[in-house]
């Protein structure tokens, strides 16, 4: 029996994550199988996995990345950390969950750095905004959250002036503000005060480019979409899917 691999969220029409795997295993003649699982409820996932035994990883979208892991029945130790799972692996119907956002996200980000982007707002609080965080520490690049209402000691996007915006050369959007189909959407940042040390990065890849992309690049700032995050991320869980499959009873 082919091994079976997925994604469970909501909703997952344009998700990225089917067709790359797809392909992966037709280019390398892989024996497997990946399927979309949309959850409208992660109430669900119980059932889910109950009906299907044969499942040798999954991975986690929006909206379940922190949600998910009362259901796990162990964590990562960065997923300790972070508090938000996008890949689960199952073996004899034990399920462990990882992150490798922060994989992605960290190897996509670190080759544009330049010496200015020392401090960073993170526009977002959901389970993306979690690795971006922790990716962030890692590198020693302090940074503020901001959402609609500035919860936890996050800015709210109110707070936001040319003042802040100019003392925060790296932006990274989490929210999926702008994603296709709703691509008009965009987060209420004083944009006017980006310029030329700005760095824009959003983790969506759906438009190429994002209207916060586009206003970041009118005023000349560096952009980056998050299409080869997805990639990297995407092969982080297989490596990981393939290491804890192949470890011995």
């Amino acid at each position: 029996m082919s091994s079976l691999y997925g994604l469970i969220g909501y909703p997952l029409t344009h998700s990225f994550s089917p067709a790359y795997f797809k392909k992966k295993f037709a280019d390398q003649l892989i024996d497997a199988v990946y399927e979309p699982f949309p959850l409208t409820d992660i109430e669900q996932f119980p059932a889910l996995h109950a009906a299907h035994p044969e499942f040798a990883g999954l991975n986690v979208t929006i909206p379940y990345k922190e949600s998910i892991i009362p259901y796990l029945d162990g964590i990562d130790p960065v997923v300790s950390e972070i508090g938000a799972v996008n890949c689960i692996c199952f073996k004899n119907g034990h399920t462990t969950g990882f992150n490798t956002d922060v994989v992605g996200f960290e190897m996509s980000l670190i080759p544009l750095l330049q010496s200015q982007h020392t401090d960073a707002l993170v526009l977002g609080t959901g389970g993306s905004s979690k690795a971006v965080a922790y990716v962030l520490r890692q590198l020693g690049i302090t940074y503020k959250f901001v959402s609609r209402i500035g919860k936890d000691g996050g800015l709210a996007y109110s707070d936001l002036n040319a003042e802040i915006i100019n003392a925060h050369k790296l932006i990274i959007n989490t929210t999926p503000l702008g994603m296709y189909p709703a691509i008009e959407a965009m987060a209420p940042i004083p944009f006017d005060a980006v310029g030329s040390q700005h760095l824009l990065y959003d983790l969506i890849y759906n438009p190429d480019e994002t209207r916060f992309l586009q206003q970041g690049f009118l005023r000349g700032a560096a952009i980056k979409n998050g299409f080869e995050m997805l990639q990297l991320q995407a092969e982080a869980a297989w490596d990981i899917w393939s290491r804890y499959n192949s470890v011995p009873e």
